[in-house]
């Protein structure tokens, strides 16, 4: 039998083999410790297993970063020959929403709840309720600054619970915290610290008299009651023999206190650590803090670079960090490093695709070992790449391309729909949207190579002639209410009549008590007019997923909340509507490839996508070289995120730190960028931004001299 080796602490840059390491010690490690097997397995090995069971764990509990590598490696583990064995993969996050659901009576108990099913809050349901609650309080106590709305500054509030639950801090140290971290000297500002934590305490307790939850009030409750509970405690440790977490300099400081809870019970344990890493600092993470485990761990260092690293990343720290006046000759010969330079952004997008084209149509490279990646990516830049690609024959796949969902039209047509048959909405009704839904509903057969029955023009015709706007009862009208009604054409008009007859039947089920809820008319109109008739994009299919999910959650708190509230379905029909409307609701329309399958096309993203992604190509075009967002890594850093970090101890974040922050920082982004380029590196410029300003930032002396 195989020496059990003790907690190891691996550590390493980006590609160095860390997760790989990681899968060679759960095939090492598994077995040893008798995991519970795959039940597809046979009965024999079943058999020996519970054996095993008996005197050990039953499964092993396995950490990733993100939801996306979760899935990539558990993929990988489940196609190592130890796959037979059981094993829990999920995210920090993850872990403490499934325990604080699971261990719920418990937290009943303890903390003398109402014992009901927890149900979690989205973000955009989070902020909108925590508004509603803070109303009138916001009146008194404004939290109003100069270019930051009160919606805005209400989320950076709701952030600082989930910083401080995160960080381990009770929410009774918040305001002594920002007192500390800011200046506080104006008593006007001290009383509203003292009041953003009491309305943090009273969001935590209303939440839980209801059974709601948020990621803020999960990690607190975890972390501040849940993780030292005995019983609790106990069971964790019956569950889980073996853990494993990967680039943990990812993770929140409450992973550190589970971790070393494992390690103070003699746990098998193994961590990867990149000291280039630190993606999510500032976003909650905490990599110096977790870093104090590598003191209980064996060290095992895997630090050779990797791609173009081994040989450009020297020059250029150099070349932009030390002012560097003569042009090292690394740089200067090097046949992989290229740039691409003009005055304005639209001429730098079409030659960056042109040299894309190019370099796919000679057979240098194939579209899925290509990346662009930028500080901040527009969506005119994103749209331009997409068609300048698409009409050369070459697909292009957006990294998390977080649109609103009121931007699909189908989701427009839809909620149209539901403010016709709810009665009380008209104000959210008009003839543009009634034309649009027409021509949207009226579809058959695959959208993309088909025309709508009812065309935009004889759209715009009906909605004229055959809609009667009403604040209380919007209505259509039959099809000869259009003098003209011949000029549609048969086909129009029988799409027309079908659409009108299905909303008269919806309404007379409404009136008659037989449409259960707005879910089940999304689901029936979805049904009815976008799926039976004609067939949808998996990108439409993904924005409606998203919005029947968005829908199931906004009226099972809706149903949670309705004792209380008193609010009738038509007027949450109509915040609903208005909810979408606002853009706070996103969704994904290109849904990222199932178990780690490599998209089949050019790869785009934004600096902090593509690095939290952990991805790699041969070509890589950094666009926008020259912007001043490189310096931040164009990730937005959460308000008072510092301030919870454990090294610093809640002392104020000087200019000169954030300073030396965001330069520690781009040093990160570049070591680790050119570690995931293997081939060629193509430096995108453009004189002039987006906005017409001209471009300096970091990166402009490298952008220029690349260029000679």
């Amino acid at each position: 039998m195989a020496v059990l080796s003790p907690a190891l602490w691996i550590t390493g840059g980006s590609r160095s083999g860390k997760t790989t390491r990681l899968i060679e010690l759960f095939c090492e490690w598994t077995p040893v410790l008798g995991t519970l097997p795959n039940p597809q397995r046979g009965k024999k090995k079943r058999e020996k297993s519970r054996l095993k069971l008996q005197l050990t764990g039953t499964t092993t509990l396995i950490f990733a970063a993100n939801s996306d590598n979760r899935m990539v490696l558990a993929e990988r583990l489940t196609t190592t020959p130890q796959g037979q064995y059981s094993f829990y993969s999920t995210t920090p996050l993850g872990f403490f929403q499934d325990e604080v659901i699971l261990f719920w009576p418990l937290l009943v108990e303890k903390l003398g709840l109402k014992a009901q099913f927890p149900l979690r809050l989205r973000p955009e349901t989070e902020q909108e309720l925590a508004l509603q609650l803070w109303s009138r309080d916001l009146e008194i106590h404004s939290l109003e600054r100069p270019g930051i709305s009160v919606n805005r500054r209400v989320r950076q509030v709701l952030d600082l619970l989930q910083l401080a639950a995160l960080s381990g801090t009770s929410i009774e140290d918040i305001p002594q915290i920002l007192e500390q971290g800011f200046d506080s000297r104006r008593q006007t500002i001290e009383t509203l610290n003292q009041q953003i934590g009491f309305w943090l305490k009273q969001w935590k307790n209303w939440c839980l008299e209801r059974g709601l939850l948020t990621y803020g009030i999960i990690a607190d409750l975890y972390g501040q009651h849940l993780l030292h509970h005995p019983i609790y405690q106990k069971h964790l440790l019956r569950r889980y023999p073996v853990v494993l977490a990967d680039d943990v300099d990812e993770y929140p400081a409450l992973a550190r206190h589970l971790f070393e809870f494992f390690l103070e019970q003699g746990k098998m344990a193994a961590f990867t650590y990149n000291p280039k890493g630190a993606v999510r600092l500032g976003l909650g993470a905490d990599p110096n803090d977790l870093a104090s485990l590598q003191s209980r761990c064996r060290v095992e260092t895997l630090d050779s670079p990797q791609g173009l690293g081994k040989d450009l990343a020297q020059p250029i720290l150099e070349l932009v960090f030390e002012n560097a006046i003569a042009f090292p000759d690394s740089l200067l010969f090097s046949p992989n490093i290229k740039s691409i330079q003009t005055l304005s952004r639209a001429d730098l997008l079409r030659q960056t695709a042109e040299q894309i084209i190019a370099g796919v149509k000679t057979g240098q490279v194939q579209p899925d070992e290509i990346a662009v990646i930028a500080p901040g990516l527009d969506a005119i830049a994103r749209y331009t790449l997409r068609e300048l690609l698409n009409h050369a024959g070459i697909t292009v796949e957006s990294m998390q391309e977080q649109r609103p969902l009121v931007s699909s039209p189908l989701v427009r047509a839809l909620l149209t729909l539901m403010a016709l048959i709810y009665p009380g909405n008209g104000r959210l009704v008009h003839r543009d949207a009634i034309a649009e839904m027409l021509v949207t509903l009226s579809y058959e057969g695959n959208r993309e190579l088909s025309t709508p029955v009812i065309d935009p023009v004889r759209a715009g015709l009906l909605a004229d002639h055959c809609f009667v706007p009403d604040w209380e009862n919007p209505r259509l009208l039959p099809v000869t209410a259009f003098p003209r009604w011949d000029r549609l054409g048969y086909q129009g008009t029988q799409a027309y009549q079908q659409i009108l007859h299905w909303v008269e039947v919806q309404q007379q089920q409404y009136q008659q008590r037989l449409l259960a809820s707005p879910v089940v008319l999304l689901d029936r109109g979805i049904q009815q007019f976008l799926i039976h008739n004609s067939s949808l994009r998996p990108d439409q299919l993904s924005v409606l997923r998203e919005l029947m999910e968005t829908a199931i959650h906004y009226w099972d708190v809706q149903n949670r909340l309705q004792l209380q509230t008193g609010v009738t379905p038509s007027e949450q029909v109509g915040q609903f509507i208005q909810l979408l409307r606002l853009g706070v609701v996103s969704a994904n329309p290109y849904p990222i490839s199932s178990l780690g399958i490599k998209p089949g096309g050019v790869t785009l993203g934004t600096i902090f996508q593509y690095r939290a992604s952990r991805a790699s190509h041969r070509w890589h075009f950094w666009l926008d070289v020259g912007s001043p967002l490189w310096l931040s890594g164009g990730a937005s850093i959460l308000w008072g995120a510092p301030l919870f970090l454990r090294e610093r101890e809640h002392r104020p974040w000087t200019v000169e730190e954030g300073l030396e922050a965001d330069l520690q920082r781009l040093r990160r982004i570049i070591v680790d960028l050119l570690s995931r380029v293997s081939d060629r590196l193509i430096l995108c410029h453009s004189d002039l931004a987006v906005n017409g300003q001209e471009q300096l930032g970091p990166l402009y002396q490298l952008s220029v001299i690349s260029n000679q």
